[in-house]
């Protein structure tokens, strides 16, 4: 299902805007500074996710925090070079409401604490507004039957008199939340009310879209010579979902493709900004959007439909 969008005048003349949230999952300090000098150099500005905290427990996966020096350092030198840190929840664990005030405290003294812009961690059941309160009415049905019920009530950020609720604390701390990922390098085009307002979700104060990405070989399939082109041609917006720990760096070395792709695109009239700056932008051309029910369904449906055929995330 194709959505039709009014052509948008982006800064500096460009043909279009690119940006990706990189979460870290699977991320090294080393891996880390391999991809982001190489975006760095092509005059790429994106936004790197990072957990605050190490968190209580075991490690659900691999990937660094900033409890770890090099980790940290790295992380404000990007931040210093241009690059947004996104947040990721408190940590890679499940994080009880205690814990969450002080990864956002933490990160906010480490980064400032203005115009957050998070994603949700896949594993912490923290997660506001996730799993299958992700979906409304029957499409929230149809989710919990192809996902066997894995997600249904199983993230609690947004349920007051939870030990581990935190809507009151996204809401005061965080001003953008990615929800949907779609398989359109045009992710303006698949959601045109970005950023947009969920009456039926207050506890976020606005949520954005992202195209599919979340590894290397996905974000390859995305950013595509002809996908680069059409982005171009309609003037749209992309903000990439991937995990820059995730195939993009093989024995101490960059995929080569990737580097092909990035400098193809890094030399079109693209303007390459963080996804707060782009989604700031967005705000003030156009205004909060209210999303309406016949809208939210749009997005629902496609991202179901796209879900239930390749597992989007």
């Amino acid at each position: 299902m194709s959505i039709a969008t009014s052509p948008q005048v982006w800064p500096d003349n460009a043909s279009f805007a690119f940006t990706v949230f990189d979460d870290p999952d699977a991320q090294t300090t080393e891996t880390g500074r391999l991809v982001y000098s190489f975006l760095r150099d092509l005059g790429f500005r994106t936004t790197k996710g990072v957990w605050p905290l190490t968190g209580d427990g075991p490690r659900s996966c691999i990937g660094e925090c900033c409890e770890t020096p090099e980790y940290l350092d790295l992380c404000l030198e990007l931040q210093r070079d241009g690059f947004e840190i996104g947040y990721h929840n408190a940590s890679q664990n499940t994080a009880h409401r205690e814990l969450t005030a002080q990864g956002l405290k933490h990160f906010a003294a480490t980064f400032g604490g203005t115009a957050i812009t998070m994603s949700n961690h896949y594993n912490c059941e923290e997660g506001i507004y996730w799993g299958d309160d992700r979906l409304s009415g029957i499409r929230r049905t149809i989710y919990n039957g192809v996902t066997r019920f894995g997600n249904h009530h199983r993230f609690f950020g947004h349920v007051q008199g939870h030990p581990l609720f935190w809507g009151d604390l996204c809401h005061e701390h965080v001003r953008y939340v990615r929800n949907f990922v779609f398989r359109d390098i045009n992710t303006l085009r698949a959601c045109p009310w970005m950023p947009y307002v969920d009456a039926a979700r207050p506890m976020v104060r606005s949520w954005y879209a992202s195209s599919e990405g979340s590894n290397c070989e996905t974000f390859l399939e995305t950013i595509s010579e002809a996908n680069q082109d059409r982005l171009a041609e309609e003037g749209g917006a992309c903000i990439m979902y991937t995990h820059f720990g995730h195939g993009y760096v093989e024995n101490g070395r960059l995929n080569k493709r990737f580097c092909e792709l990035m400098t193809r695109l890094s030399r079109m009239n693209g303007w390459f900004v963080p996804v707060g700056t782009l989604l700031t932008f967005l705000e003030s051309t156009r205004g909060p959007h209210p999303l309406s029910a016949a809208e939210r369904a749009t997005l629902e449906w496609r991202w179901l439909a796209q879900k239930i055929r390749h597992g989007t995330s």
